[in-house]
């Protein structure tokens, strides 16, 4: 039977993933917000830093996965990641080589913490194991430093897919770009089929690919709220200056860490609640009654990897 470790672990969305497949398995999570939520959700949970701890603590372990802290990387954020990404690849690299890297040469601590899940997957090699499967997501602008780890896990035999799939288009009823990364060591692997229609503005939700499911409305998913029209509350782009708009007839905008300044407003124009937890998970494909537990839930809920996504990937990884 597969088992899982999952590294930042966060508040479970890989966690809820894997369990739809049935694979179980601890995560290991530093955040004590996202340990709680996890806790309280009944999560195998180890509250530490991965960096502290190898393969060699989890021995039954045969699949890794991995959502490493994305503030570095993500255009929302201060950028330090994506100005060092020449330097982040040429670590990859040096790590495949199995030369010595120090990640606090790359500067913001956070920039390196993306080298954790190869230090695992090589360090398992190298003990005469090998994890039977790798899933790894993250924000977009670290498609690079993926495609990089496939080179080097090619080179240790694994089967790797790597690109940057569209969250709509597995039924999350949100518009979000993730790259992403699976590997197998026995057969070959390759990126989840999408099973819901690409979402463009304008498009009716039953026009598309007739084999394809409709995508998922925000008002499908909270069919509680009644009508409702969203102001986004990032900016398009990044922006700040150019908030777009949708119906709850349409996706959310991508989920961030400030979903809770997320303006909602009646078909009238007048302010609407804001969006509870349970809300604005449901946006990340939780279930309605996940316990989000401890502070700055937001940031838990934005920093989440999709339920859906999660389910999709790993099950790419273990068919």
């Amino acid at each position: 039977m597969t088992e899982a470790i999952h590294l930042f672990a966060g508040p479970g969305g890989l966690d809820a993933g894997a369990l739809a497949e049935g694979v179980h398995g601890p995560g290991i999570e530093w955040d004590d917000n996202a340990v709680a939520t996890r806790r309280a959700a009944g999560l195998a949970t180890i509250h530490a830093d991965v960096r502290k701890h190898g393969p060699q603590d989890f021995p039954r372990a045969t699949l890794l996965t991995g959502g490493p802290p994305c503030q570095t990387y993500t255009v929302a954020g201060g950028g330090a990641g994506r100005l060092v990404l020449d330097q982040v690849i040429d670590a990859v690299k040096r790590m495949g080589a199995r030369e010595a890297v120090d990640p606090k040469l790359l500067g913001d601590e956070r920039t390196g913490l993306v080298l954790e899940p190869l230090r695992w997957i090589l360090a398992d090699l190298d003990a005469g194991c090998g994890y039977e499967a790798v899933v790894l997501e993250q924000v977009q602008q670290v498609q690079q430093v993926w495609d990089a780890y496939a080179e080097v896990l090619r080179g240790e035999g694994y089967s790797v897919a790597t690109g940057v799939l569209h969250t709509e288009q597995y039924g999350v009823p949100q518009t979000r770009r993730r790259a992403v990364l699976i590997a197998r060591l026995s057969g070959e692997v390759k990126l989840p089929e999408p099973t819901h229609r690409p979402y463009r503005r304008g498009i009716p939700q039953h026009e598309g690919d007739p084999q394809l499911k409709p995508w998922v409305s925000m008002g499908e998913a909270l069919p509680d709220r009644g009508p409702f029209a969203v102001v986004s509350n990032y900016g398009t782009g990044g922006d700040p200056r150019n908030r777009g708009r949708r119906t709850s007839g349409e996706p959310a905008f991508t989920v961030t860490g400030k979903i809770s300044r997320l303006r909602l407003i009646d078909p009238d124009g007048h302010e609407l609640p804001r969006l509870t937890p349970s809300e604005a998970g449901r946006l990340q494909g939780f279930p309605a009654d996940w316990p989000w537990t401890g502070g700055d839930i937001s940031q838990q809920i934005g920093n989440a990897c999709p339920v859906p996504l999660a389910t999709a990937l790993i099950r790419a990884a273990i068919a």
